[in-house]
């Protein structure tokens, strides 16, 4: 399972005192030299002798010690490269990060650290962050591969200042189950109750009605649910967009789509469709369609509740592997009341930009790029998602590659996550490198997952239209945090409200001058200027 976070930039207040205490200022993109010496160009070791790097990471399970732990030690093997970890669990991620680099004690390498574009930009035009494209250039052929076959990618992690700050984390463009998919319907409520699956958000609607009303289960008890989700109401959201007319630059600006027929930005939490959308999510969720804790239950406690099995339709991953149910099959892409039929909550497969930084105190930067774009390639991709051959899986006569039953069915009742990750570090989505489906035996990889990926495809939003996130300048960047925070804060308060009903859609043109009021207009004034530097230099 893939957990996509992101986290928010420091305070401005702070990059002053953290670019004092930066051991040197390289704001002019000067490129560091390490130990040329002492490097292999190609091939492994890496480097002769051995050197010591230090790094710092978050994990998601607290017991791994990344010290200790298999992946890391037989690359250093590999290597000759010994990484000295400090680790944190990903919920003390951002306060942990922001410390080190605030006290000036940071390390050589941030891995697995998720800094914002703000961060990368900030710290980099500091000379805290080093700018990495000379040794991808020269260091980096694997992850070099990836951006000229994906042009959108390089546009992306590149900075106004035309740098490259951080490694990203890569969804294969190819994978379409980490693209898009739909919710899971119950193929066997929809047979009993002679349904067939909706094709309209008015069918969509029936269906769940139904699914609630019409015991579909046949226990004669009015126990069954409609639509469920544990990851808050944006995953319900997403899944409406296009069938209502939004987003039809894809999801890396979220905020923002063209208003019809232009290139001119329209704020989509203030769009006529938006409210439409809400609309229809405040009938569900009044006729108690939707579940009623949406806005407050955590993925932990919904997993235990809809592995119950009394959800008609659920958001998540395929539930026959995230809670051992069979018989849910993938939604299709609903016709919405316009007669727009489309999925646009997709990326170009950019996931967070900051994974990897290299860090003005890095004595071998040459090495460590080398480092890190192993797992860019087939074979560090293959250990750092499969592990080792014998420990961990198998491979068939046809090349195939699959987990050992220790780690699909442990025999300490361990489930696949806890079992992969006392040997690797990938479960909980924090890394740098690419996901790509032959080397990734997450639920996204299975069949079901495919076959419901397949359904969406015809309605996704076409790779050549979905907009690259947009690069600020550092004074763009922080007039749009500025004006950002508090509005986005307010749209979530307000969508929350308006579906259910704490506050009423009549007072629609209220929220509206509210947004006025708050600088809505200034912050697409700034988007376009921006959008339109990077049309131009092309």
């Amino acid at each position: 399972m893939l957990k996509k976070r992101y986290f928010t930039g420091l305070a401005a207040s702070m990059l002053l005192s953290a670019g004092i205490l930066g051991a040197c200022s390289k704001t002019d993109g000067e490129t560091v030299t390490g130990d040329l010496e002492n490097l292999n160009e190609t091939g492994m070791p890496i480097v002769k002798e051995k050197i010591e790097v230090d790094g710092f990471a978050a994990k998601f399970f607290a017991s791994q010690d990344w010290n200790n732990l298999m992946l890391w030690n037989e690359y250093e093997k590999m290597t000759n490269i010994k990484v000295d970890w400090t680790t944190v669990q990903t919920e003390a991620l951002a306060e942990k990060r922001n410390l080190s680099l605030t006290g000036g004690d940071y390390p050589e390498m941030y891995f697995a650290s998720a800094f914002s574009k703000t961060d990368l930009l900030k710290y980099g035009q500091q000379g805290i962050f080093l700018p990495l494209n000379d040794y991808i250039d020269k260091y980096a052929p694997n992850f070099k591969a990836i951006l000229d076959e994906y042009p959108s990618v390089k546009q992306g992690i590149t900075m106004a200042d035309g740098n490259i700050y951080g490694f990203p984390a890569i969804y294969d463009p190819n994978f379409e189950a980490l693209r898009a998919g739909a919710p899971w319907v119950m193929q066997e409520w929809l047979d009993n109750l002679g349904l067939k699956e909706p094709e309209t958000t008015e069918e969509f609607y029936q269906m769940l009605k139904a699914f609630k009303e019409k015991d579909p289960n046949g226990n004669g008890k009015p126990d069954e649910l409609g639509w469920g989700g544990g990851y808050g109401i944006n995953e319900f959201i997403s899944y409406l967009r296009g069938s209502f007319g939004l987003n039809k630059q894809g999801s890396m600006n979220i905020n923002l789509d063209f208003k019809p027929g232009t290139e001119e930005f329209r704020f989509v939490p203030a769009t006529d469709e938006y409210k439409e959308m809400l609309a229809y999510l405040h009938k569900l969720y009044s006729e108690g369609l939707i579940n009623q804790d949406v806005f407050t239950t955590t993925p932990q406690e919904f997993t235990a509740e809809s592995a119950k099995g009394n959800y008609g339709a659920l958001n998540s991953i395929d539930p026959a592997e995230l809670l051992k149910i069979d018989g849910y099959v993938g939604l299709p892409v609903l016709e919405g009341p316009n007669g727009e039929r489309a999925y646009n909550t997709v990326s170009n497969g950019l996931g967070n930009m900051g994974m990897f930084v290299l860090t003005d105190k890095a004595k071998n930067p040459e090495a460590m790029v080398r480092w890190m774009d192993y797992f860019y390639g087939d074979e560090g991709n293959k250990m750092f998602f499969m592990g080792f051959e014998g420990v961990t899986y198998e491979e068939d006569s046809e090349g195939n590659f699959k987990y050992l039953d220790t780690i699909t069915d442990n025999p300490d009742g361990l489930n696949m996550d806890q079992a992969i990750s006392q040997y690797l570090t990938w479960p909980g989505g924090y890394y740098p490198g690419i996901v790509r489906q032959k080397f990734f035996q997450g639920a996204e990889s299975k069949e079901n997952s495919t076959l419901n990926a397949e359904k969406v495809k015809p309605y996704r939003i076409k790779d050549e239209d979905i907009l690259p996130g947009i690069n600020y300048t550092v004074e763009e960047s922080e007039r749009v945090s500025a004006i950002m925070t508090d509005i986005q804060t307010y749209v979530d308060e307000m969508t929350a409200s308006f579906i259910t009903g704490k506050a009423d859609l009549g007072k629609w043109d209220e929220y509206l001058k509210t947004l006025d009021k708050m600088g809505v207009n200034d912050y697409l004034e700034i988007a376009q200027g921006a959008y339109e530097r990077m049309e131009s230099e092309k």
